[in-house]
Order: structure tokens, then C-alpha cells, then sequence
């Protein structure tokens, strides 16, 4: 009797990233195999500059986000293209990019400066 080969799928180890404040407390806590997942996530819903701790770590990600409207994709499920008819036959969708990277220099949020929850200024790059 032969067996079927199963097919495994590779699956990405999840990683939960605190949102931080500027006052340095944490406000939420987001998943994502990535920085960028979790950034993704926070973006959506409403922060615009975004300070990540990634858990278990005292890495600080940096990221500055917005939410904006966009038309449905003709390739969206039915489900999407019915909930965005409230909205005007538009879904929200969330964008980020990359600010910078630190180092906590101690783990408790509390003792580091407050210098380090806030997001850089980003440089204007000429086109």
C-alpha cells in the first residue's frame, strides 16, 4: 500500500511587537511574522507614527503609517465588495514605511530616555 505524499507548507514563526507611546508606555500589542506586519496592523488602525518593541527583545522599530481610501479591487471577495458599499464602493488601506531601527538600553520601557519613543525625522529624498 503506497502512501500519499503530504504536502507540508512553511509557516512563519509570529512575533509580537508592542505599540509604544511617546511617553514611552505601551498601548497595544500586535503580531506579524515581520516589523512590518505588525506596523501594517497599527497603521490601520489610526497611529500615523508608529514605535515598535519587538517582545522578548530591546529592539525599537520605527515606522511612520497612514490609513487612506482606496476602490475595491475587481479580484476582492464578495464580502469585501459588500461592506465597502458603505463606504462608497471603497476600503481602507494601510501604509507604511520604515523610519529606523534602536537598541533599548535597559528592559524595563521606564528607565530608558523618552528621546528613544519618538519617531525620527525623515530626511526629504530628491527626485
Amino acid at each position: 500500500m503506497k502512501r500519499k505524499a503530504t504536502k507540508k507548507t512553511q509557516t512563519r514563526e509570529k512575533k509580537n511587537f508592542g505599540l509604544i507611546s511617546d511617553k514611552g508606555d505601551e498601548i497595544g500589542t500586535f503580531s506579524g511574522a515581520q516589523p512590518r506586519d505588525a506596523a501594517l496592523k497599527a497603521a490601520n488602525r489610526g497611529y500615523t507614527n508608529i514605535v515598535l518593541r519587538e517582545k522578548g527583545t530591546k529592539k525599537l522599530h520605527y515606522f511612520t503609517g497612514k490609513k487612506e481610501l482606496v476602490p475595491v479591487p475587481k479580484s476582492a471577495p464578495s464580502w469585501i465588495k459588500e461592506s465597502a458599499k458603505k463606504k462608497g464602493g471603497k476600503i481602507s488601506k494601510a501604509n507604511v514605511s520604515k523610519v529606523g531601527i534602536a537598541n533599548l538600553e535597559y528592559s524595563e520601557l521606564a528607565r530608558n530616555p523618552k528621546e528613544l519613543f519618538k519617531v525620527p525625522k525623515v530626511k526629504a529624498s530628491k527626485k
